[in-house]
Formats: structure tokens, C-alpha cells, sequence
């Protein structure tokens, strides 16, 4: 009897699912983005804030303004472009590895729900990862392709915003405050841009793309930044700084509670609490990283310096 092949992850009826996945995301994201470029009608009701951006946008094409719309496009093409880079870091890094992982399940959202349009994407891995070296891999992939393409987004996004007053942009966003990372406040005084600017797509999805790299960066659990602790110190070492990590980030949302501040990381302090308890897998294979990749986990921890945001939306 011939031995038993692995299934694919490539077969006809995954890629749809894939596929399906990624048209819908794209929908629900470029909704999102041409809804930030219309005045959405205040609506309470459920159905309301559902199918409000939705109405609002159809009403401009209807009227012949189709700005809003390549708005959109735009805010989808930048964003699902960095997401998708990401993911497709773990799994050619998988595939490099010969570990079994799916391709990227994108997750949409309706535009009432988040910012962005989505819950993000993932893949998911269908074999142990042995190694210290495939694990250190597999982690930083992700983040490091992902951050290559947000990086031009940031600089594109920002270089050709325009202008905008601070009276004009907090009635727009109803008094709340979007704060700059790191690599954005560097940008801005590289190239001497002005502080306040309008909201354009691509400057929308770069923050959004960057928030979501520092939270993978987080040295906790099996996220991207505790896959990359992981192999670099060890179980037990890695334990206790996704320990403190996580408190930390406890403390960070009763901070901003109490200072009558949106607790942004509210929901991501439970989401690190439940990593805690789920734990790491351990790796069989000990081998020593090497110095190239322990300068790239150093390069890492810059690349979560420069898209950090301690308190990523304030209260004017």
C-alpha cells in the first residue's frame, strides 16, 4: 500500500473559498473608504449604521460623483496589498520550510463595524514548527514584508495630503484624535509637511496597516513578536516577558479608562490574556540563529518602535 499524501491546500474548492474571501473583504473595505470621503447621515438605528455608508455612497454615483468611489479603491488597494503581504510572508515561509499552512482567509466586515472594513487576515499553520530557526522564520516574515509595503504607503500618504485646519479636522472626525506612530512623525519632518492634513485613503490604510503590525510585534503567546521571542530565548524566558507584556498592556487600558480616553487596547489586553493561557508550542530542534537573525529580530523591535502608538485615538 502506498503511503498516504497530505492534503492540498491548493485544491479547486479552498481557492474558492479563498478567493470569495478576499472579493468580499475588498467590498466591505472600499465601502469604508468611500464612506470617510461623503457625509454619512447620523443615523442610531442598526440598520441605519449598517446600511448608512452604503446609501450615502450610491447617492453620490447616482448624482455623478464618483470620487468617493476611487477613494475607495484606492483604500483597498493600499490596504489589503499590506495585509496580503504579510500573510503571504508566513506562507511562503511555511512553504520554504515544507509546513503545511493555507493561504490567506482575508476577513470582511461591515464598514458600521470597524474602521477599516475588515477584521484583517490569517493564515493558519497545519503542521508543528520544529525548529528555532523555522519558527524565528516563519514569525518575522509577516511583519517585515508587510511593513515593506507600508513604509512607501506612509511616505505617499502623507507627501501628497493636503493641508487641513485643526477646527476643520475635529468637527470632521467628532472630536476624536488620530494619533501619528513614530515612522509617521519622522516622515512629516523629513519632508517639512504640515502638521494637520485631510484624511486621504492611502494615509488611512498605512496607520491602520501599522497599528496592526505592532500588535503582531507584541513579544506574547504565539503572536508574530512571540514566535520571534520564542526562538530567540527560549520557553521559559519567553513566559515571563509575555507576562509583563501583557500587563503592561492592561495597564495601558486602564490608563486611558481612566483618563476618559477610548481604551483602544481594551479588547487586545483580553486577546494577550488568552494567549497567555493558551501558551507557546515547544520546538524540538535547538539550533543556535545565527547573528544574521538576530540583527533581523533587532531590526524588528525598530520596526515596532516605529509603528507603536501608545494611545492610537484620543479624545479632543
Amino acid at each position: 500500500m502506498s503511503p498516504t499524501r497530505p492534503e492540498s491546500e491548493l485544491t479547486a474548492p479552498r481557492i474558492l473559498l479563498h478567493s470569495l474571501l478576499l472579493v468580499a473583504t475588498a467590498v466591505t473595505t472600499m465601502l469604508t473608504g468611500a464612506a470617510f470621503a461623503v457625509q454619512v447621515p447620523d443615523d442610531s438605528t442598526i440598520v441605519g449604521s449598517l446600511f448608512g455608508p452604503l446609501i450615502a455612497v450610491i447617492r453620490e454615483m447616482a448624482a455623478g460623483n464618483f470620487e468617493p468611489l476611487a477613494k475607495g479603491f484606492l483604500f483597498t488597494f493600499t490596504l489589503l496589498t499590506i495585509l496580503g503581504a504579510h500573510e503571504l510572508g508566513h506562507y511562503f515561509a511555511c512553504r520554504y520550510y515544507g509546513i503545511r499552512a493555507t493561504l490567506p482567509f482575508f476577513i470582511p466586515a461591515p464598514p458600521a463595524i470597524t474602521l477599516f472594513g475588515t477584521f484583517g487576515a490569517v493564515i493558519k499553520i497545519k503542521a508543528p514548527i520544529r525548529s528555532r530557526r523555522a519558527l524565528f522564520d516563519i514569525g518575522i516574515a509577516g511583519p517585515l514584508a508587510g511593513f515593506a509595503f507600508a513604509l512607501p504607503a506612509s511616505v505617499i500618504g502623507l507627501v501628497f495630503a493636503k493641508a487641513a485646519m485643526p477646527a476643520e479636522m475635529t468637527s470632521l472626525t467628532g472630536g476624536m484624535q488620530f494619533r501619528d506612530p513614530l515612522l509617521f512623525i519622522l516622515i512629516n519632518r523629513f519632508f517639512g509637511l504640515p502638521a494637520w492634513i485631510e484624511w486621504n485613503p492611502i494615509y488611512w490604510a498605512a496607520w491602520g496597516a501599522l497599528l496592526v503590525t505592532a500588535l503582531n510585534l507584541f513579544p506574547v503567546g504565539q503572536l508574530d513578536g512571540g514566535h520571534v521571542l520564542y526562538a530567540l530565548v527560549g520557553r521559559r524566558l519567553h513566559k515571563w516577558v509575555s507576562i509583563i507584556t501583557a500587563a503592561v498592556v492592561v495597564g495601558l487600558a486602564a490608563l486611558a479608562f481612566y483618563l476618559h480616553q477610548p481604551p483602544v487596547y481594551f479588547l487586545w489586553a483580553l486577546v494577550l490574556l488568552y494567549l497567555l493561557k493558551v501558551g507557546h508550542p515547544p520546538v524540538i530542534d535547538e539550533e543556535p540563529l545565527g547573528k544574521a537573525r538576530v540583527a533581523l529580530a533587532v531590526f524588528a523591535v525598530l520596526v515596532f518602535l516605529l509603528c507603536f502608538m501608545p494611545f492610537p485615538i484620543t479624545a479632543t
